[in-house]
């Protein structure tokens, strides 16, 4: 694969602010109209403004990991049929020469020569890649759908318009298998169906779905509704109960920014299947995370209980996949969960273990970096590196149909994430949006996490 940035050409038009000169708040949803009547329940209140903060954060921090994870994806996979890559990476790799991928012929990644964040500079534009576009997608089709969740028929209209059919698509496995399955009639969540897509666990809704967790600030059971199609267009069984663990997740934050990602992962892991080989995978990965063992020696032994020999019903070995299904959606999973204990809320520290946990490593490590950037935000990100970054973003990297050739703004992206959210708030929650554009209110008890 040739994954590269995109720079910018002299004289692209830039997006103007998303906040009107006299007001310091994002204006409303114009599709909208607002009701004002006060809520005679108790209530509690969240900032717009903040939340757009937050929402940039989720865009830019995505992108970051999403392409810092591109140097170093599939370069370690163990040693696994004909495929040799050596040992896994250790910490100590990191700022030192990246090694070839399983299908670079030798040669390592093109984005980098050492391993280490990478960054577009004020002067270029982050391509999006397909850890961004399909969420991108869905937000698109819920503004212009005027809607909070998706039919089937609105899922497979937008697939078709905005994915290409012939050319370089950035599908693989399941979505591309979903996809295929959406060019012959079928719509989801037959599309995820194992007897008609046999790659319903791998590169699936785990990467492509996340955002929904943020379009209900504190109801988990509300995202994982609008969530519940988009996952299932490409994921099944426990797939899908793992593209679930990352909605709550993610919904975890929405009304505390701060809230310990530990009693978070805990919540969420209660409500999967005891019984299912994503519950034991994290009740294995924690119990050795709480015995201080070192992130790459837990890391070598999820390689060898779950990829040889098969433990808690981990069968994937038994498929004689290429490269023993090293992107499936069990062992993304596992490295993220690596990732996330091991990181202790870092956003740097988590990147930097997904990346050099191995695997499809831009995976969990664009799966963190949205969350990790939605808590900290635009302005948390860059006080984080000490630096700024480009706000641009071209969709056409991947995708096609979009307005403006494709160049868009994390602004003006955020922004449209809070017109999703006015619409959720009012319609789906009772809640009420403040006229000025000020706050939301949401009646209480929030369940946080179902």
């Amino acid at each position: 694969m040739n994954k590269l940035l995109l720079f910018l050409t002299s004289g692209l038009f830039i997006f103007s602010s998303c906040q009107e000169a006299n007001n310091p708040y994002p204006a409303t949803n114009p599709q909208l109209r607002l009701v004002s009547t006060p809520l005679d329940e108790p209530t509690i209140s969240i900032s717009r403004s903040e939340y757009l903060d937050h929402l940039y954060g989720f865009w830019l921090g995505q992108s970051i990991a999403n392409w810092t994870g591109l140097i170093t994806e599939m370069d370690k996979i163990g040693n696994m049929g004909d495929i040799k890559t050596g040992d896994f990476y250790t910490r100590n790799d990191w700022g030192k020469p990246d090694q070839p991928s399983i299908w670079a012929e030798g040669v390592p990644s093109d984005l980098s020569p050492t391993i280490g964040f990478i960054f577009a500079d004020k002067d270029s534009i982050w391509g999006s890649d397909d850890d961004t576009d399909i969420e991108y997608i869905y937000q698109e089709l819920l503004l212009n759908n005027k809607t909070s969740v998706l039919t089937p028929k609105q899922i497979s209209d937008g697939w078709m318009k905005h994915i290409h059919q012939e050319e370089e698509n950035y599908l693989w496995v399941s979505n591309q298998k979903a996809f295929d399955l959406m060019l012959e009639g079928y719509l989801p969540p037959a599309t995820s169906d194992p007897s008609i897509n046999e790659h319903y666990d791998m590169i699936d809704a785990q990467l492509t779905t996340e955002i929904f967790g943020l379009y209900a600030p504190g109801y988990s059971s509300k995202s994982l509704e609008m969530a519940y199609l988009p996952i299932r267009t490409t994921a099944s069984k426990e797939a899908a109960e793992i593209a679930e663990f990352y909605v709550r997740m993610y919904n975890s934050l929405t009304v505390d920014t701060k809230s310990d990602l530990k009693i978070a992962a805990s919540e969420s892991r209660k409500a999967m299947n005891n019984d299912s080989y994503p519950a034991k995978m994290y009740d294995f990965i924690l119990s050795q995370y709480e015995q201080q063992i070192p992130w790459e020696v837990v890391r070598d032994a999820v390689y060898q209980r779950y990829q040889v020999e098969q433990k808690d019903g981990y069968d994937v070995t038994s498929r004689d996949l290429y490269c023993n299904g090293c992107f499936a959606a069990g062992i993304n999973y596992a490295a993220s969960l690596i990732s996330l204990f091991y990181g202790e809320g870092s956003f740097s520290e988590t990147v930097k273990i997904a990346v050099l946990c191995g695997w499809d490593s831009d995976n969990p490590a664009a799966t963190w970096g949205g969350l990790l950037g939605f808590r900290l935000g635009k302005i948390g990100l860059e006080k984080e590196f000490g630096r700024t970054f480009s706000g641009l973003f071209n969709i056409h990297r991947t995708r096609k149909g979009f307005d403006n050739e494709g160049i868009d703004t994390f602004e003006n992206m955020a922004l449209k994430g809070l017109w999703v959210i006015d619409r959720v708030v009012q319609e789906e929650l009772n809640g009420k949006v403040d006229q000025t554009g000020s706050y939301w209110y949401l009646p209480e008890p929030i369940t946080k996490l179902n």
